[in-house]
Parts: structure tokens; C-alpha cells; sequence
């Protein structure tokens, strides 16, 4: 069982890139995920719910102010961004980085092996990469081409898919990887997450706006995300809540 645990975390960020200014936008965050798990937060633009997902993978621009995030009781917060990979944390961009010039079969066996600690024998990789890709409906094709260079936002999303299934984390945290999806790219993904799920056990936060994916990524546990932190929790008829009423109620004074 891993259990990713966030105890009281609070950030902040600069206020413009220029800027000695700061501005507070996790206010105590807490929040367990276990392995086999799917959590959905869901909250309105600009409440923090990127900068949760950035804090918990390492991104420089957000400082933390207090608070703990754990995996399975090793310190996250003290790790480099390339050792909270290698323990089993990943992340799925909201907006993924085009790398010109290197290749994606380059790009995929060069994270593989830095996870894993070793290079995957060759002949299997190509299988295996095949075998996800093909799962995926991604065209082989894209292997030798310039990570996300000239993608679609489907073909981006898609290829964070492909590395979830390939270098199968412990946690994933996927940050609204349903965005800019039509509905037969939507479906594609959600089957890649719900097959890491089962056949990985993997624990998942999943960050979006709208419950469509949902539709297809059944969540154990929804969290509303107000403010910079948790306003409420529920089953998975929370999003169908929010979906009909909004977010107002949890905007108040007393909710924030």
C-alpha cells in the first residue's frame, strides 16, 4: 500500500516574473491518497488546484511555506524533482513542454531508464512501447518525432498517457488532462488511466474543470478546491452537485 500524504501545505508564488511580491496560493492543503485509489478535485479558475499538482511534483516558481507532503513517510518536499520520479511520482501537464530536437522514443527510453535504474533491453522496450502505443491509438509514427513538436492538444495529452502507462508510477497526479480533448480522445485517455489503476494499482489526483471525464474515470473520493485549500469532500455524486450548481455556496465567507 503507498499512501501520499499532504499535511497543512502552503505556497506561494511571485506576484509578476519581475516582482520581489508574493502571493499565497495554497492556504493548507490536506489530503491522503492511497494506492487504487482515484481523488478528483474540482474547483473554479484560479483557486490553486495547478499549484497543488506543480508543489507536489517540485516546480521551482512555488515556494512552500509550511506543511508536509509525504510518500509513503519518505519526505517529498526535501527530494529533486528527478527523485520524486524515481519514487514514484508523475505528473501529467496541463500544458505539455515541446522538446525540439529530441526524439520520442529517445525522450521515453531516457525516463524509463532513469526510473527504472537501468536501460530496458532493447527488444522488449520496442515491444512494449508498441504494445502502449497501439492501446493509446497513437500512431507509431510519432516516435520519431520531436517530443510534443507539432502535436495536437489530443496527440500531447495522449503521449503523457503513453509515459504513465510506461513508466508506471506510484502516484499519478494529472493535471486536466481532459482539456482540449474531442470525445473520442477523451475516451482513449480515460481507458489508459483506468488501466494503469488496475493493472498498476496505482493512486490517482485528478484535477478538472468538468465531470465529462468523469463519466469514464469513476472517482472514489471528489474534493471541491475554494481558496487554496479543501472547502468539501464527498462521493463521487459530488461532482454531479457541482455539475448542476456550481461553486457558489462553497464561495462564501464561511466556506472559504
Amino acid at each position: 500500500m503507498t499512501i501520499l500524504e499532504i499535511k497543512g501545505l502552503t505556497a506561494r508564488v511571485a506576484a509578476t516574473a519581475d516582482s520581489a511580491e508574493t502571493v499565497d496560493i495554497l492556504k493548507g492543503v490536506d489530503l491522503t491518497i492511497e494506492s487504487g485509489m482515484t481523488h478528483a478535485i474540482m474547483g473554479p479558475n484560479g483557486s490553486g488546484k495547478s499549484t497543488l499538482a506543480y508543489v507536489i511534483a517540485g516546480h521551482p516558481k512555488y515556494e512552500v511555506t509550511g506543511g508536509t507532503v509525504t510518500l509513503d513517510g519518505e519526505d517529498v518536499l526535501s527530494m529533486e524533482v528527478d527523485e520524486r520520479a524515481r519514487a514514484g511520482l508523475f505528473l501529467a501537464m496541463q500544458y505539455p513542454t515541446e522538446i525540439p530536437g529530441v526524439s520520442t522514443a529517445n525522450f521515453l527510453r531516457t525516463a524509463a531508464t532513469a526510473v527504472r535504474g537501468e536501460a530496458p533491453k532493447l527488444r522488449h522496450w520496442v515491444k512494449e512501447v508498441k504494445e502502449a502505443m497501439s492501446d493509446l491509438d497513437f500512431d507509431p509514427a510519432f516516435s520519431e518525432r520531436s517530443v510534443n513538436e507539432g502535436f495536437s492538444g489530443g496527440e500531447k495529452k495522449r503521449h503523457e498517457i503513453l509515459q504513465l502507462d510506461l513508466l508506471k508510477p506510484k502516484i499519478a497526479v494529472l493535471d486536466e488532462t481532459d482539456s482540449g480533448l474531442d470525445v473520442d480522445a477523451l475516451r482513449v485517455v480515460s481507458d489508459g488511466v483506468n488501466r494503469y489503476r488496475s493493472e498498476e494499482n496505482g493512486g490517482i489526483l485528478l484535477i478538472t474543470h468538468y465531470t465529462r471525464i468523469l463519466r469514464y474515470i469513476t472517482p472514489d473520493r471528489v474534493h471541491v478546491f475554494v481558496d487554496g485549500r479543501i472547502a468539501a469532500s464527498g462521493g463521487a455524486e459530488l461532482a454531479d452537485e457541482l455539475e448542476a450548481e456550481g461553486y457558489e455556496k462553497y464561495l462564501t465567507p464561511a466556506n472559504a
